[in-house]
C-alpha cells in the first residue's frame, strides 16, 4: 500500500527478491493542471508495468474494497507512504500490518519527517518499520537504520537516500516475519518532535530569524514546495542560500546586491545569501541569470 516515487523502491526490491505480491493499493487518478489530465501515482505506473493487480479505493472502509481485500487473502500488509487505515483493514491478514515511516521513531511521527528533520537543523535521521496500531506512527518497533544528514542535504537529496535504505529495512523486516524472527519493541516514552503536513504558510521566511534557522527552512522546503518570501507582492521561491555569520549592525531584513553576482539578506546574526531562486510567473534560476532580468 502506498503512492509515491518513495514507495516504488520498497516495492521494486520485494518483486526483486521473490516475493508474491498479492496485490497493490494505491490512491485514485487525480485530474490536475489547467488540462485536467489524469495523472496515476508513481505506484499504479510500477504495478501496471510489472503486471500487478491493482487496487485504488476512494474509501477504506467501502464495503468491495474490503471484501476485495479478502478476496485476495494477503499474508501480510505492508505499507509504505499511504493513508491511515482502519483498524479493519489493518488488522485483516495473519501476519499482520507493518509500515515503513520516514524517521527514527518516536521522534517526527506524522506526515512531513524529511522535511521538518531538515528545517530543525537535525545532523542524523533514519526509518523505522512497526505494526500498525489505532494511533498514528505509534506501533510497536521492528527495525530502524539511522543516516547522517549532511549540510548540503535538501529535502530532495534525503528523501532519495531514506527511500533506499527504506527499502533494505522493508526487505530485512519482510525476511524477519516470514522467519518468525521478530521481537517488536514498544516506542521509548520520551518528549516528541512531531512531523505536520507541511502548509503553504510553513514556508514563509522570516528573516528575525537566525542565519541557521533561515537556511534550514530553505533546505528542507526544497526543491517542493519552496520557502519563499514577497519581492514588490509577488512570490519569490527560494531554493539554494548560503549563510554567513557576522555582527555587522544592519537592519534585519536589509538587501544588498551588486546588480551581477549576488543577493544578500540580512538576518537576526548575519547575511543569508540567494544562490537559487524563482520569481512568480517566471522560470527557476541562479541568483546571477535572475539579477540580468531584475534591477532591485
Amino acid at each position: 500500500m502506498g503512492t509515491p516515487a518513495f514507495a516504488v523502491e520498497s516495492l521494486d526490491t520485494l518483486v526483486k527478491n521473490g516475493y508474491e505480491i498479492a496485490a497493490v493499493v494505491t490512491s485514485p487518478d487525480k485530474p490536475s493542471g489547467r488540462g485536467q489530465k489524469v495523472n496515476i501515482s508513481a505506484v499504479k505506473q510500477y504495478a501496471l508495468d510489472n503486471k500487478l493487480p491493482i487496487l485504488q479505493p476512494v474509501k477504506l472502509k467501502d464495503s468491495d474494497f474490503i471484501q476485495a481485500l479478502k478476496d485476495i487473502n494477503a499474508n501480510l500488509f505492508i505499507v509504505v507512504a499511504f493513508r491511515m487505515l482502519p483498524e479493519i483493514v489493518w488488522n485483516m491478514p495473519e501476519f499482520g500490518t507493518f509500515n515503513l515511516h520516514a524517521s527514527l521513531l518516536p521522534q517526527y511521527r506524522g506526515a512531513a519527517p524529511i522535511n521538518w528533520a531538515i528545517i530543525n537543523g537535525e545532523t542524523q535521521t533514519g526509518v523505522t518499520s512497526f505494526f500498525l496500531q489505532h494511533e498514528i506512527d505509534t506501533g510497536d518497533i521492528l527495525f530502524n537504520k539511522s543516516i547522517a544528514i549532511s549540510p548540503e542535504d535538501n529535502a530532495g537529496t534525503l528523501h532519495d537516500k531514506l527511500m533506499y535504505l527504506g527499502a533494505e529495512v522493508t526487505l530485512k523486516t519482510v525476511k524477519a516475519i516470514e522467519s518468525n524472527q521478530i521481537s517488536p519493541q514498544a516506542q521509548p516514552l520520551v518528549p516528541i518532535i512531531h512531523a505536520p503536513k507541511i502548509f503553504k504558510e510553513d514556508g514563509l521566511l522570516n528573516f528575525d530569524d537566525s542565519v541557521t534557522h533561515v537556511h534550514n527552512k530553505v533546505r528542507g522546503l526544497s526543491p517542493y514546495p519552496g520557502a519563499y518570501t514577497y519581492l514588490n507582492e509577488k512570490i519569490l521561491k527560494v531554493f539554494e542560500t548560503k549563510g554567513e555569520l557576522n555582527d555587522e549592525q544592519k537592519a534585519i531584513g536589509t538587501i544588498e546586491t551588486d546588480q551581477k553576482t549576488f543577493i544578500k539578506i540580512r538576518c537576526q546574526d548575519g547575511w543569508l545569501y540567494i544562490l537559487t531562486l524563482q520569481l512568480e510567473g517566471k522560470k527557476k534560476m541562479n541568483v546571477q541569470d535572475f539579477l540580468k532580468g531584475n534591477r532591485l
